[in-house]
């Protein structure tokens, strides 16, 4: 394609901005935040080219290795995979960044905030771009540092800093997994190839991983008397990996803490950036986990629980940010769940999985800027102080109708009518649907459809209790400038119609990665490995089960509307501290509590206090042990020095006389 040749600019870009940014963005307009606008500009207008140029011919990927110490290289991939992803990545970040202009216009530190979120987006980009396992692992690693810089970019406020420390300290859990996985996997190709790395193969670049699928599949290894392939475990370990990062239960506690840093960072991690890591990486390594569908299948199961968990705490967050930290856990874990339904549909799990990613990045961009632009207008994020914000805000307030609708996925099935969430992950449960089907258990699906109501419920109650009715206190109000309007329609049209024109199109494209020529899998017989049917979704399930994700959906809605609009039920009999279930999800059903208390200073804290206090004690044995002999023998040494001189004389004569007595032995030998 034309514009090869250009694709490691697509990271270097941002990468130089945060250098200028950070040394000179004092001195320029808007605190340099032109400068990260302009490169990211740029980066998003290669990756459009490189993506239209891809949809024109899927099988033209941008593969461009270099040598990197003997066996390693440093790459770039650029598959219909990777070039969707870049494409929402820049484009999302590029509004953001615009948005972020009026919204961080007081800060006196958005120099650095600038150069932050510049470097934030390079390495996401620079994640997606990888072509080898290692080279993706090191840009993991800098979103997680990056992550954690602007989550504590209020370093000021003990809040701030302590979910900082939270987020980086938790995603390390899975950080090490990752890491762990891919030393296994090195060890595995490594023996492989028996110890000797032929000229120009670098074992860890995804296309020579994939080509060794099925030699790794038949290595195994047992655990807890447990026969398990080496792919499985591999697997996992990588999953672990996207747990920490995607916030999937029980490594999702850091995310809802996150919500310290200023809303436009919220949006970041939680749209085009951080969070989406997890996901991405998944289905990178699709080949792998369609190959050990023991894995894929675990994937299901963790995603379709954490929807519905996220979504239960959802319904009782009364701080704005938090109702879209929790809504972002949950629609991770559709995400997981699409990508678990490999199992039974293959590779077009990854183009259902990424689509909602990439609508969901829409969409949830628009949430988090909504609730930026009201909390800069109003002072406040807090839904029981609001209400009647549309009335000082028809803007922020039209967009966020545009997004809630989104989220909860209306629209109407069989026709072209419907908002991006309805296209993007509508076809997650009814692929559930078929998994529960062909594999007889119904529980990802009944997760996914509860979940679905919940997500309905938790939208439409933050749009009441803070856009519709009338203010509950005298918060003022104003509509935020162009700066942060503009983005937000942007954000906002597309939330309603980007589904219905990209779907069909946008599936097809995404799974055409793991069947073109550079990977060239061959899907395996599910049947033999896992005992699971592989099937095609066609859109011929029973009608009612097309219509159940708009009918809870709609249910949600009604519920919302007649609790917090109308007000007909009285909330304060159920909102109280003697209500168990109430406080149980209010408090979050307790896990930091269970994580800080439990693990952390009972497991973790004491034990290694319990652990060096005995290893105090056996060291300070050893050295009482050694002392006591060194004055034992001193003081026995010590009772020959009596003072008297002829003892010394008999002592020196002995001495000699064994002296010459043994040099005239050793002469009379020799």
């Amino acid at each position: 394609m034309a514009y090869d040749n250009l694709a490691f600019l697509i990271p270097l870009l941002p990468a130089l901005a945060f250098v200028i940014t950070f040394f000179v963005g004092k001195k320029t307009p808007y605190g340099g935040a032109l400068i990260p606008i302009f490169a990211i500009a740029a980066s998003f207008l290669i990756s459009l080219l490189i993506t239209i140029g891809l949809l024109q011919n899927p099988d033209q990927v941008i593969s461009q290795s270099y040598h990197w110490f003997a066996i390693l290289n440093l790459g770039v991939l650029i598959d219909p995979l990777a070039a969707v992803m870049l494409t929402m990545v820049t484009f999302v970040s590029l509004l953001i960044h615009i948005y972020s202009v009026g919204y961080m216009s007081h800060d006196p530190a958005k120099s650095r905030y600038f150069a932050e979120t510049s470097l934030f987006t390079a390495s996401m980009l620079s994640l997606i771009l990888s072509d080898n396992i290692l080279q993706l692992f090191i840009s993991w690693e800098l979103v997680g540092l990056c992550s954690y810089l602007l989550i504590g970019f209020w370093y000021q406020k003990p809040s701030a800093a302590s979910a900082a420390k939270k987020a980086f300290l938790t995603t390390r859990i899975g950080d090490v997994m990752f890491l762990a996985g891919i030393i296994v996997l090195f060890a595995d190709l490594f023996k492989l190839v028996n110890g000797s790395i032929p000229e120009g193969v670098y074992l860890l670049r995804f296309d020579e991983i994939f080509s060794y699928i099925p030699e790794i599949a038949a290595m195994n290894a047992t655990i807890l008397g447990f026969e398990v392939s080496h792919l499985t475990i591999i697997t996992l370990l990588f999953f672990g990996g996207a747990v920490g990062k995607s916030g999937q239960f029980p490594l999702h506690v850091w995310l809802p803490d996150a919500m310290e840093g200023p809303t436009t960072v919220s949006a970041l991690i939680h749209a085009a950036t951080m969070v989406t890591a997890g996901v991405y990486l998944v289905a990178r390594t699709f080949p792998m986990f369609i190959a050990a569908p023991q894995s894929l299948i675990i994937v299901a199961y963790v995603g379709a629980f954490t929807a519905l968990f996220a979504a239960t705490m959802g319904i009782v967050m009364n701080d704005l940010k938090r109702v879209l930290a929790y809504s972002t856990i949950s629609q991770l874990g559709y995400m997981m769940l699409g990508l678990g339904m490999g199992a039974v549909i293959g590779a077009e799990a990854v183009g259902v999985s990424i689509f909602h990613l990439i609508s969901h990045a829409f969409f949830k961009a628009l949430l988090f800027l909504c609730a930026g632009s009201v909390i800069h207008a109003v002072g406040t994020h807090d839904m029981r102080e609001l209400g009647g914000v549309a009335k000082v805000m028809p803007i922020t307030a039209a967009t966020m109708v545009a997004a809630s609708l989104a989220l909860a996925g209306f629209g109407i099935p069989g026709t072209s009518i419907g908002s991006t969430g309805f296209f993007s992950k509508d076809p997650i449960i009814e692929n559930a649907y078929l998994f529960g089907e062909h594999a007889g258990n119904w529980f990802p699906y009944l997760f996914a459809i509860v979940a679905a109501l919940l997500t309905s419920l938790y939208i439409f109650r933050l749009l009441f209790m803070t856009f519709a009715g009338k203010p509950r206190t005298n918060y003022g109000g104003h509509e935020s400038p162009a700066s942060m309007t503009v983005p937000l329609s942007i954000l906002g049209i597309l939330a309603l119609v980007f589904g219905a024109i990209v779907v069909e199109p946008f599936n097809k494209f995404v799974s055409s990665t793991f069947v073109n020529n550079f990977v060239n899998m061959d899907i395996p017989a599910l049947a033999e490995v896992g005992n699971y049917e592989l099937v095609h979704h066609a859109g011929h399930e029973p009608l009612l089960i097309l219509w159940m994700p708009v009918i809870v959906a709609v249910i949600g809605l009604l519920i919302a509307f007649v609790i917090y609009y109308q007000k007909a039920i009285d909330m304060s009999r159920f909102v109280s501290k003697n209500n168990v279930v109430y406080k149980l999800l209010y408090n979050r059903y307790y896990q930091n509590e269970i994580f800080t208390q439990l693990f952390a200073v009972k497991f973790v804290y004491e034990g290694l206090a319990m652990a060096g206090y005995h290893i105090d004690r056996f060291i300070d044995g050893i050295v009482n042990v050694i002392s006591y002999l060194t004055i034992e023998v001193g003081d026995s040494f010590r009772k020959i020095q009596t003072g008297v001189i002829q003892h010394y004389s008999v002592a020196v004569i002995t001495g000699v006389s064994l002296l010459v007595i043994l040099i005239k032995l050793v002469m009379e030998v020799f």
